[in-house]
């Protein structure tokens, strides 16, 4: 084990890959020592397949990420490139690794989502900004209003109610086939990052909130016209990562996510 200290194993990924523009010559320095750690590891004969140095290569990368993504809350946008990935020298694909008490990189599904499903981003209970996906169902009823997946929390569930009652009193403003006295709505809450349920349906520090968008598999954004002040604030690398759409009213919000003129 002395021996294979003299041993070099740090650019043996390079055969097969190289890294994303997302690592930093800081990142890009310990993950080759973290690649060359396992190798020696794993393949002291340093004989070794493709897949073998993939397997190396993300498990390398997600422990870096699990850093920097510390380093972010601590230092705020400054270490927002989390976003790490490896590309195939072959075939030129690019893979991404996410850190799995992250939640993965694709909470939000590409395409079209479901009918009534939502996506948000906002700061959970905890403090840690997160997605959170609204399911909703409109049934033949009465009006009533029913809500799952917010548990005990009083204050969200007045900020449901809140949302409701605008729904209430603006919803013909929007389409005239929505009724809040003949039919019955349904909406499931969901936590996807498990971060603890949110009161705020908004966006609280801009760069942020696109961070967590851009690593959950977003590729539109919509955002209040009152964010505008903070573009400033976005790298520009970020800001090229979506389609960011703008809206001045929650009725402009609705027509503009359906694509309505």
């Amino acid at each position: 084990m002395r021996e294979m200290r003299k041993e070099q194993f740090s650019d043996i990924s390079d055969k097969y890959f190289k890294f994303g523009t997302n690592l930093n010559q800081r990142d890009v320095i310990g993950v080759r020592k973290m690649i060359s750690g396992f190798a020696k590891l794993l393949y002291p004969n340093g004989e070794f397949t493709k897949e073998e140095i993939a397997e190396i290569v993300t498990i390398s990368l997600e422990l870096r990420r699990r850093v920097k993504e510390q380093l972010k809350k601590i230092g705020g946008m400054e270490f927002y490139d989390v976003n790490f990935s490896y590309i195939d020298n072959e075939t030129f694909e690019e893979h991404y690794v996410s850190v799995p008490e992250q939640g993965g990189g694709k909470l939000i599904p590409e395409g079209i989502s479901n009918p009534g499903h939502v996506y948000t981003v906002s700061r959970g209970k905890t403090g840690m900004i997160g997605v959170y996906r609204l399911e909703t169902q409109v049934l033949p009823g009465n009006g009533k209003f029913e809500r799952t997946g917010l548990g005990s929390d009083r204050e969200a569930k007045e900020a449901t109610n809140t949302a409701f009652n605008y729904l209430k009193a603006n919803g013909r403003s929007i389409s005239n086939s929505i009724s809040t006295t003949t039919k019955d709505y349904i909406i499931n809450y969901q936590d996807l990052n498990g971060i603890g349920i949110t009161k705020y349906l908004t966006l609280p520090t801009l760069a942020n909130v696109l961070q967590v968008c851009l690593d959950s598999g977003a590729k539109k954004v919509l955002l209040p016209i009152t964010s505008a002040a903070e573009m400033g604030t976005v790298p520009a690398d970020l800001m090229g990562a979506f389609s960011i759409i703008f809206y001045s009213t929650p009725q402009e919000a609705v027509f503009k996510a359906l694509g309505v003129e």
